[in-house]
């Protein structure tokens, strides 16, 4: 892999170019490169959520850790995530990603550095999600909660920072074309949100 990456330069890097405060909206959503073929409603009632993206802090190289979201699900079912999820009353983003992720991969908030905040992002089931980025110091013990998550996996953080491994896929909505970002790894097929959530990671922190 030819990506030149450091732990270090990835700390100083976020401090400096990720947001320090919580956005206030979104810029980024699903219908990024769809104008054409569009799912999110005009009249879309939003609701806030925070997800944390989780950068362990491995020995040997540091990892995302992702979530592969249990088959039953209502919504989002097998798919993989970041953890989170929805706002509680008066709960901050930070609040709610560290709360959630304590709740479905049992990650103890004590190993947990926020290190700032990437672009709001509304997805088409109305959510405008907060990313929240962080370093997760190792020693931790995960207690995943089945009945969301159905495996915690973790992905090499320069695989997902180096731009030759994003791929742009396409499938047929309504007759037209519909295009989204694609991060294949091993057997893994990272797309939507996610996808878009480490582009914009990748985007922030190693821009040219």
């Amino acid at each position: 892999m030819s990506f030149a990456f450091s732990l270090a330069e990835f700390r100083e890097l976020s401090m400096s170019r990720l947001l320090s405060e919580a956005p206030a909206s979104w810029n980024r959503s699903d219908d990024d490169m769809n104008q054409r073929a569009t799912m999110i409603p005009k009249d879309v009632v939003t609701r806030p959520a925070a997800v944390l993206v989780p950068v362990v802090c491995r020995a040997d190289q540091p990892t995302v850790m992702l979530t592969q979201r249990t088959a039953t699900m209502s919504k989002h079912a097998g798919q993989i995530a970041f953890p989170g999820g929805r706002l509680d009353d008066g709960e901050t983003a930070l609040d709610a990603a560290l709360r959630e992720t304590e709740e479905e991969t049992g990650l103890a908030r004590r190993f947990v550095e926020p290190l700032g905040y990437l672009d709001g992002y509304l997805t088409v089931t109305g959510f405008v999600v907060t990313p929240v980025v962080a370093l997760v110091s190792e020693g931790f013990e995960l207690k995943p909660n089945s009945s969301e998550v159905d495996d915690v996996f973790e992905v090499p953080l320069s695989f997902l920072m180096d731009r030759k491994n994003l791929r742009l896929d396409a499938r047929e909505f309504k007759g037209v074309q519909r295009h989204y970002y694609v991060y294949p790894y091993l057997e893994r097929y990272i797309w939507g949100a996610t996808a878009g959530m480490l582009k914009n990671l990748c985007d922030r922190v190693y821009a040219d």
